[in-house]
């Protein structure tokens, strides 16, 4: 007789899995919660207890690590390893049905403790699954429940399943295996406080396959990290086809971008860069600013809410082509508008800031950094020239900054009234950056602000803002040449403050 041992914490379909080996002449052996599931449903089923011979000790931690176990487990089905089960009076075990102790669930509760936390790192089951895993072409190993109806009915057909199965069902289990150890060690270095330990653990589970990468002849794939967090991945589609490649990168850039401001606020983004940003009293009035910041570019764009969207806002949504919009929450009405729009991606995702750490890969291997999150107290900033700005420009400096700390560098951000007039981005030297978003803005730029991401090298940017009528900049300061950007404003009558931090974005 062929025997089963199943252990398993997500309980989905294990009745049903379970019932139909029975019914195919499997021994079913199980443990604790899944033996009392089990035997409630009138399943026939044997304690590991009574097969090892030997009591659960130590409050549980020890429960399958034993010899008539993985023996069991091991064991090539040649004659020299049955003879020495023979010998020992071991059985064969056929199939192995486990999954792990909930980790990521224990350590997401707030306030969870490291006893807690300890206590839920599972050990027998993990030595299971990769026993049976590393013997699988003896072994059926199974960790995941959408598995199981497959199983049943191959082995209902054939009486086995064949070998190309067995090595998929191998490779996901020591994947399974894997991403845990991945979100214990993320845990205990978060605990240690080592924001880059030696070994460097990163894992995923799919959300979905894309339909194509950047561009159609690139294949691509949507992951979850498995730390705790809340992101992208775990924001609930309301309507539309499934994100692509670019609209999935466009969204995390808009929703960075968004939740830096405390009023109403929009942005719209274009290839991660912001066309325009916009704060004001309601998020109506938000929206149309931001779309007229530069209606040309906003154009197939997507929109990002810091606030529940009210139905006056969907139906200004609902007018152009967007490709998607993202926000906290909907009223029901305003859900129902956007709805209306077959094609249109809607997202709702409660306001939380991203992963601290952010992952870039190269060719054989990858970078990681800290997550710019960086604030400022814009009262204190010191003021480098003779003209100090006013609250007003001071208030819109600083409504700037933090537009220019979400666009591609080289960058500059024209700003006034608490909304984006040009935007310049990605370029070569600052003064080109600084001429793109001149421009965009024309007359608008009369008395208006400008934001640098970092230092200028030259005066030639101050000379280029000032033909333009900009009236206040804010910038990192710290280049040699200072003097001659400060020299400049003295002369042009301009007011400039440094932060001393400076806010590239490379990618």
């Amino acid at each position: 007789m062929k025997r089963a041992l199943i252990s398993v914490s997500n309980k989905e379909g294990i009745i049903d899995f379970a019932r139909g080996l029975e019914k195919l002449g499997y021994e079913i052996i199980s443990t604790g919660g899944t033996f009392k599931a089990l035997q409630e449903a009138g399943i026939k089923v044997t304690r590991v207890a009574d097969v090892t011979g030997f009591p659960e000790i130590l409050d549980g931690r020890v429960k399958t690590l034993h010899p008539r176990i993985h023996g069991g487990i091991l064991a090539m089905r040649t004659p020299q390893h049955l003879q020495q089960l023979a010998e020992h009076n071991i059985d064969t075990i056929d199939l192995v049905a486990v999954n792990l102790y909930p980790f990521r669930e224990t350590v997401s509760k707030p306030g969870v403790s490291l006893e807690e936390a300890i206590e839920n790192i599972d050990i027998g089951g993990p030595s299971m699954v990769r026993s049976a895993a590393k013997n699988h072409r003896d072994v059926i190993v199974v960790v995941n429940p959408g598995r199981y109806a497959h199983i049943l009915a191959a082995l209902e057909e054939q009486g086995d399943i064949d070998q190309d199965m067995r090595m998929d069902l191998a490779l996901e289990a020591f994947s399974h295996t894997a991403a845990y150890d991945s979100m214990i060690s993320a845990y205990l270095a978060g605990v240690r406080e080592q924001t880059f330990p030696g070994l460097y653990v990163l894992a995923g589970e799919k959300v979905y396959d894309l339909r194509y990468g950047e561009n159609p002849h690139q294949s691509a794939s949507f992951y979850r990290t498995m730390t705790p967090g809340l992101g992208l991945p775990d924001a609930r589609q309301l309507n539309g086809k499934e994100l692509s490649y670019n609209n999935i990168v466009d969204t995390e850039a808009a929703w960075a971008l968004i939740q830096e401001f405390a009023p109403p606020a929009c942005t719209i983004i274009k290839h991660t860069n912001p066309c325009g940003t916009a704060v004001a009293d309601n998020l109506e009035e938000a929206w149309q600013r931001a779309f007229a910041g530069d209606p040309v570019s906003a154009f197939g764009g997507i929109i990002a809410f810091n606030r529940k969207v009210d139905a006056a806002t969907a139906r200004r949504v609902a007018e152009p082509f967007m490709e998607v919009v993202i926000a906290p929450d909907y009223e029901a009405e305003a859900l129902q508008i956007l709805q209306g729009k077959k094609n249109l991606r809607v997202l709702q995702l409660a306001l939380a800031q991203g992963d601290s750490l952010q992952v870039r890969t190269v060719a054989g291997g990858f970078v990681v950094q800290e997550t710019d999150h960086y604030q400022l107290d814009f009262s204190s900033l010191p003021v480098a020239t003779e003209l100090a700005p006013t609250p007003e420009q001071l208030k819109e400096l600083e409504f700037a900054w933090k537009v220019v700390k979400h666009v591609k560098s080289n960058a500059i951000v024209v700003a006034n009234q608490g909304m984006t007039l040009g935007v310049g981005a990605g370029q070569m030297n600052r003064v080109g950056a600084a001429r793109i978003a001149l421009e965009q803005a024309g007359e608008k730029c009369r008395g208006a602000v400008l934001a640098s991401d970092a230092f200028f090298p030259f005066g030639d940017t101050v000379e280029e803002a000032a033909r333009y009528g900009i009236k206040a900049i804010v910038q990192p300061g710290g280049s040699i040449r200072d003097d001659e950007s400060i020299a400049a404003c003295n002369r042009l009558g301009i007011a400039m403050v440094f932060t001393g931090v400076r806010h590239f974005k490379h990618g």
